[in-house]
């Protein structure tokens, strides 16, 4: 639809929640356009602008539930613990599809560390103790409803309980990447490490350990 702009009436609208979380912002529609591996849909709404009017248009949202995310850090030998696997989404924008990542999964319903916890051993083979939340951030906020919680962890040698590899029934085939952290920061550098989630944490991780920080206190 066209951006519609002006004293809109909204006296046919029920009050939302949204309503409450923005009084700048009021839901008008929403239409599922694909429900698949991830919800599509269109959102119909109204936001006032800066000069007090309001503008009425809509946009397509993916709605995909949040997700979790993790670094695993071994401070004895200074490396972390990644992935490398295919991304189809990647491959259609034009690069060879294989990523670089830390462990990660959509919630599905369970909290972020009982979530990350499970991903991690079943992409790396590892479990780990004290996760360390490092926030809650969107990765895509023109069009994807979902945050990524992200997390540091410890582990050791020691804490490997499995191959990893992820599930061959979910389509996937994971390589598990053991990295010194000065590599993983020149990936970053270098635009060879480029998915958003990692980035932050490997960049936070280098930024605590700079600054002397007891990351895992």
């Amino acid at each position: 639809m066209r951006p519609a702009v002006g004293n809109l009436d909204f006296s046919s609208l029920s009050q939302q929640k949204s309503f409450m979380n923005n009084p700048d912002y009021r839901p008008i529609s929403r239409v599922v356009l694909s429900d698949g591996f991830t919800t599509l849909s269109r959102q119909e709404f109204a936001l006032r602008r800066r000069d007090g009017t309001w503008q009425q248009t809509d946009r397509e949202v993916f709605e995909r539930g949040h997700g979790a995310c993790c670094l695993p850090y071994d401070r004895e030998t200074d490396t972390v613990v990644l992935t490398r696997q295919f991304r189809v989404a990647v491959a259609y924008a034009g690069d060879d599809g294989m990523m670089i990542e830390a462990p990660a999964g959509h919630l599905d319903g369970v909290d972020a560390q009982t979530r990350i916890r499970a991903e991690l051993e079943e992409e790396t083979g590892y479990q780990v103790g004290t996760l360390y939340h490092v926030g809650n951030y969107y990765m895509s906020p023109g069009s994807i409803s979902a945050y990524q919680s992200l997390f540091l962890a410890q582990f050791t040698a020691a804490d490997k309980v499995g191959k990893g590899g992820g599930l061959p029934e979910e389509g996937e085939d994971i390589a598990v990447v053991h990295m010194p952290l000065e590599e993983a920061l020149n990936m970053v550098r270098e635009g060879r490490i480029r998915d958003g989630k990692t980035v932050i944490l490997i960049q936070e991780l280098a930024l605590r350990l700079a600054r002397g920080e007891a990351i895992f206190a």
